[in-house]
């Protein structure tokens, strides 16, 4: 028996990345899944096996989210897990430097769009008396370093938004986690990668986590299909650090061997 047998799952940012290697998780643990991202094309090359349907949609615009939602509904009936994943991140510069426009993005797509897509899938949530929402936040959230100004802000939001939703939503039956990735190889991070490849320094990546290494997109979307299991059904409101240890020392520069 798969955990996910008879359940129907949504997945957001799922073009790539953690969002991809969740929808495939999901998919091979039984679930009928809905991947939801901006590009179609990319959506269906990422298509995992097994019933699934695609649905492109902005989820900055609420509209698209709403829409989104009803589109799952009227297909599968019901939503009892939402990985809410979807994201950017665009500031590489110091605080003196950061325009509106890129905090008006950021903020947009990583915190009120993930709050959209909360929003409206705990709507049938409640109504179903089930549920469980994985929102994708950051070890950026948690401590500096690991993020520019707005990209960390953002997660920081979507760490509390994570337990003031779990108060909101428990009593329904609705459970509300988030995931706070570390350093991990996706296309939103491929200019870190990029640039240490280029100067020579691919082995120092990951170096200042205790597992002295990089994450996988799998890993994360392991963690993901946990917490949205009913093997974490007494958990919520709560913030997962899935970093290699990451947030488990200090970690000053020159502090690991």
């Amino acid at each position: 028996m798969k955990r996910y047998d008879g359940k129907v799952a949504v997945v957001t940012g799922a073009a790539s990345g953690i969002g991809r290697a969740t929808a495939h998780r999901l998919a091979a643990e039984g679930a009928r899944v809905c991947l939801i991202d901006l590009n179609e094309d990319a959506l269906r090359a990422a298509a995992p096996a097994g019933d699934h349907m695609i649905h492109p949609c902005d989820i900055a615009d609420e509209a698209q989210v709403e829409a989104a939602v009803a589109a799952v509904v009227a297909r599968f009936g019901r939503i009892d897990a939402l990985a809410n994943n979807a994201g950017v991140i665009c500031d590489k510069e110091p605080i003196t430097n950061n325009s509106i426009e890129m905090w008006h993005k950021v903020l947009g797509v990583n915190l009120i769009g993930l709050a959209m897509m909360l929003k409206h899938t705990a709507r049938v949530m409640v109504g179903q008396g089930s549920g469980a929402i994985v929102n994708t936040a950051s070890v950026a959230g948690i401590r500096s370093g690991a993020g520019g100004n707005a990209y960390s802000a953002s997660k920081a939001g979507v760490i509390n938004l994570t337990m003031t939703a779990a108060c909101d939503l428990g009593g329904h039956g609705v459970r509300v986690n988030a995931v706070c990735p570390g350093l991990i190889e996706t296309g939103m991070t491929k200019f870190v990668f990029d640039y240490a490849r280029e100067a020579g320094k691919e082995a120092k990546l990951g170096s200042r986590c205790e597992l002295r290494r990089y994450g996988r997109p799998e890993e994360i979307a392991a963690a993901i299909a946990f917490l949205a299991s009913d093997d974490a059904s007494y958990i919520t409101g709560q913030a997962l650090p899935v970093d290699g240890g990451n947030t488990a020392s200090l970690n000053l520069p020159g502090m690991k061997v």
